[in-house]
Formats: structure tokens, C-alpha cells, sequence
């Protein structure tokens, strides 16, 4: 390809950039979802807080199933104040006890529904929130009320597989993360820094 024709095809480019950069006016908080089977989900909602964080932004965090191991990104972001409040029963294979879990999801909820409804937080992260409405130890319609009359400027991450239909449907941003190959597939444990 020549210069000259490269130059063109990089203005036309630049042009159609320009004009959807001009009509996005619209402000305010968004919803993300971070879904699929793929890893990555809770490490692009945590990537999103220290970005957040890095711009004096007031970040909370809810961490369902999550919370009988030690976690990189709670060692970092609680020291630099974001607040965070863990289910602190691990992986329900494990607990393999529905009312405790249940019981220990809507104490941890009651938490994220008061951080929804806190205008001083401008992001409020639900990690694992998907399988706490799929195996109903959350009430849909009580989690989307929350989202939806949260504070205008409130942006919210929800992570994990399997999300509902209707989260998306609310939802901004869904991005859906999709297993092409992992190492665990080959044997390799999880590791300190990488997985947790």
C-alpha cells in the first residue's frame, strides 16, 4: 500500500472516530458486566478500581464466594481506600451448605445495597454477584432495584459466569470472556500474583 493511499484510509479513519467521539455527550455512571467462562472476569474489574483509584475516585468492592484465601488485589487497594467487604466462605463446592451461604451472600449485600445507594462511591464492584443470582441466594428483583436507583453518577462492575439475561439487559457494557486455552487445562496450579 502506498503512503499516500495509507494516509488516506488513516484520515477517513480518523474522521469516523472523530464523529462518534462528537456525538457521545451523554454523562453518568454505567454498568458493566464481565461474564463468560474465560479468565479474566475479576481482573478487569480490579484493573478498572486502580484505575479508578489512581483518579481520587471513591471505589467499593463486595467480594462474593471469594474471601478464605489471601487476595492481591485486597492487599493493594484496601491499603489505598477502598473499602471492602468479603462473603468469607469460599467456593460453594466446598461450603456444600445453601442456607449458610445464603445467609452470608445477604449479609455481604446489605453492604453492596448501601454502597449503591452512597453517592460518594463512584464505583462499586459486585465480584462473583452472577452466582449469587443464579443460585438464588439473592433476589433478582432486589439486585436490579439497586441498580437502578443508584446514584446517577455511580458506575457498578458486576463479574462471574453465567450472568442473568436481565443484568445484561441493564447492563452498559457487557463483555464476555471466552476460554481459548488456560494453563490449569495443562496442570498448573493457580499461582500468588497471577490467579489470586
Amino acid at each position: 500500500m502506498s503512503e499516500e493511499r495509507y494516509q488516506q484510509r488513516q484520515q477517513h479513519l480518523k474522521e469516523q472516530v472523530e464523529a462518534r467521539v462528537a456525538d457521545a455527550t451523554k454523562t453518568g455512571g454505567i454498568i458493566i458486566v464481565f461474564t463468560g467462562n474465560g479468565k479474566g472476569k475479576s481482573t478487569a474489574a480490579f484493573g478498572t478500581a486502580t484505575r479508578a483509584v489512581g483518579h481520587g475516585m471513591q471505589v467499593g468492592v463486595v467480594q462474593f464466594i471469594k474471601g478464605t484465601w489471601e487476595n492481591g488485589e485486597y492487599n493493594l487497594l484496601s491499603r489505598n481506600g477502598v473499602e471492602f467487604h468479603l462473603m468469607k466462605t469460599g467456593f460453594t463446592w466446598d461450603t456444600q451448605n445453601k442456607v449458610a451461604d445464603t445467609l452470608a451472600a445477604q449479609k455481604v449485600w446489605q453492604q453492596g445495597s448501601r454502597m449503591l445507594s452512597d453517592p460518594s462511591y463512584h464505583l462499586v464492584i459486585l465480584d462473583e454477584l452472577t452466582y449469587m443470582v443464579t443460585y438464588g441466594y439473592l433476589a433478582l428483583d432486589e439486585v436490579i432495584a439497586a441498580l437502578k436507583s443508584r446514584p446517577k453518577n455511580q458506575s457498578v462492575i458486576i463479574t462471574g459466569r453465567a450472568c442473568h439475561r436481565d443484568l445484561i439487559a441493564l447492563a452498559d457494557t457487557v463483555s464476555e470472556l471466552r476460554p481459548v486455552k488456560h494453563a490449569f487445562d495443562a496442570g498448573v496450579k493457580a499461582q500468588k500474583g497471577i490467579d489470586w
